[in-house]
């Protein structure tokens, strides 16, 4: 199933955690890599007052369930310090799981696809970089950006993921 995961950091060495993230999400078998977005610097969409993100989209292929790889994803970010005080609050790490494969639910633990997704460009305009074509609960992301303002989403050229280690 192809998985689509999105990383943001607010908090300390902001590219290195999501490099990290990268790193991590992959040292252990089940999750095989595709592509990774690049940077962009974006400003905190709702919560409290907080620093700019690095937010960052990854595509990859797995066998695992959607249960396995979210324990997956709450480890990393536990490995970079996030801490779960304040909804929508700065954080070292966020890993969310936008997609993964066709898989619809509706688990309050996990819902997929991702439901706030459709709204973010800050999670739509990576991934359109790395996938132009892709689909998000039958709408091109190309057409749901239209709708949406993405000025505050600002590539930065100065930083480059690159695949796990």
């Amino acid at each position: 199933m192809k998985v689509v995961l999105a990383l943001g950091s607010n908090l300390g060495d902001r590219f290195d955690t999501l490099q990290g993230a990268v790193d991590s999400l992959f040292d252990a078998p089940g999750l095989e890599f595709v592509a990774v977005s690049p940077v962009y610097e974006t400003d905190p969409v709702g919560g409290p007052d907080q620093g700019p993100y690095l937010n960052a989209v990854v595509i990859a292929q797995t066998s695992l369930e959607p249960q396995t790889l979210l324990e997956r994803a709450q480890s990393v970010e536990n490995a970079f310090g996030r801490v779960r005080v304040e909804r929508w609050g700065a954080r070292t790490l966020d890993v969310d799981l936008i997609t993964v494969g066709d898989v619809v639910s509706d688990d309050p633990e996990l819902t997929l696809p991702h439901p706030r997704a459709h709204e973010r460009a800050f999670v739509l305009v990576p991934w359109s970089r790395i996938d132009p074509d892709a689909v998000l609960a039958g709408r091109r992301i190309a057409d749901l950006l239209e709708g949406l303002d993405q000025d505050y989403v600002r590539l930065r050229t100065d930083l480059t993921l690159q695949g796990p280690a």
